[in-house]
């Protein structure tokens, strides 16, 4: 009988054993104090999205149940059939104004809205230019468009210039992160904009990791540099998720009226998928006037990341690990390997910490790290306990990496 080629897994799941690559999932419970229970063990967690703290917050808890007894727990159906209720309609308005911008789209989720909205704006004749370390949603939604897919090198902007200039595609789409999720770096959108002006792109930012923590009152990376509806041309779309700093669910895209009326007309994913619940719609506009109104978090977080970026400084003197050039809430501690990132974050769970490694494919070979994420909810003394700890593992590893040295010297 010939093999079947399903009788392949098991041996291409010890594959991903023996590369230290196969990942777990983990069953946690949220509790006070930026701590999660974790497979039953309670530890300080830092590994969060919940960049405000808010999803616990008593506000948006009172919302969602006023909103199950409003609406009910579903929607029923897709926006354009049944689904696009009351509380989601005002939260698209809402959504709108908090960015200053004429016109929002409320999606169920992150990755659905891009990969959706990317191919309602171009297709096979036309050309996507992609910031090389652009989260997997924009590179699907790339991928699912047919265009034609010009990669450039991180912030390469000069190369990103070259690319635009040489294509010959009437529609060019370019499309980035505004706060990259690995690095926690920031793009440069005057720039970004400036050379989509100049060669007649569409400048798609993704503000996942920076809507509710930069700009004033948090409106985001396009508030942040100065752009509302009155300065941002019609050239910009402006894209984020709501299950980070908003701490609920879902996404958003927002800009000018026709191109947010033709994504309502041509994004699959929004035309051919249940609504969010209004449930969630009621929570997160509760949700929106804690983000403008609460500015004690966002510079309380600034806090904790200036101290954490001040102490791994003193501590990266003696290893090789290597810390990010971020100033946001995602702090990203490069230790290189596999698996020693993994030994790290075992070493820190002993200690009642959960960091969980990030490893390839996500982020580039030999780049495995720690992605620390910040939250409000977070207290000095909870960065102190991190740094202490990873002070002790960076002191082990020095050591186990010297005695290895002397052990292969006298081989």
């Amino acid at each position: 009988m010939t093999p079947s080629w399903l009788d392949d897994f098991p041996r291409r799941i010890a594959e991903l054993d023996g590369a230290h690559l196969r990942r777990r999932r983990r069953v946690v419970v949220p509790e006070a104090g930026g701590r999660m229970s974790v497979d039953g063990q309670s530890l300080l967690a830092f590994c969060s999205n919940d960049y405000l703290g808010l999803a616990a917050h008593p506000d948006l808890i009172e919302a969602a149940c006023a909103g199950a007894r409003e609406f009910g727990v579903g929607s029923g159906a897709s926006p354009l059939v049944s689904g696009h209720s009351l509380a989601n309609a005002a939260l698209e308005q809402e959504l709108a104004d908090f960015v200053q911008m004429p016109r929002a789209l409320y999606f169920y989720a992150g990755y659905t809205t891009n990969i959706g909205i990317i191919p309602a704006l171009v297709g096979r004749d036309d050309a996507v230019f992609s910031d090389a370390l652009n989260h997997a949603c924009l590179i699907d939604g790339a991928r699912l468009s047919r265009a034609q897919i010009h990669l450039y090198g991180h912030a390469e902007y000069g190369a990103l210039e070259t690319a635009l200039a040489k294509s010959q595609a009437r529609r060019k789409l370019v499309i980035t992160d505004a706060v990259f999720s690995m690095d926690g770096d920031v793009a440069d959108i005057p720039q970004l904009l400036a050379l989509c002006e100049r060669h007649d792109a569409l400048l798609l930012i993704d503000d996942a990791h920076g809507f509710g923590i930069l700009g004033p009152q948090g409106r985001g990376s396009l508030a942040r540099v100065g752009l509302t509806a009155q300065r941002a041309p019609h050239r910009v779309l402006y894209m984020a998720t709501l299950g980070k700093a908003a701490g609920v669910a879902g996404a958003f895209v927002a800009g000018h009226e026709p191109l947010i009326e033709w994504l309502l007309q041509k994004t699959r994913s929004y035309i051919f998928a249940t609504a969010a619940p209004p449930m969630l719609a009621s929570a997160l506009r509760a949700s929106l006037r804690l983000i403008e109104g609460d500015q004690w978090r966002r510079d309380h977080l600034n806090r904790l990341i200036a101290q954490l970026r001040g102490g791994l400084g003193a501590l990266l003197r003696s290893t090789p690990w290597k810390l990010g050039v971020s100033t946001t809430a995602v702090q990203a501690l490069v230790i290189g390997p596999n698996e020693q990132t993994l030994a790290v974050m075992d070493g820190l769970r002993e200690r009642g910490i959960w960091v969980p490694a990030i490893r390839p494919p996500t982020v580039p070979e030999g780049t495995a790290r720690l992605r620390i994420a910040l939250s409000a909810a977070h207290s000095h003394a909870d960065v102190d306990h991190l740094l202490l700890a990873l002070a002790e593992l960076a002191a082990k590893s020095v050591h186990t990496n010297s005695s290895n040295q002397q052990t292969d010297a006298l081989a």
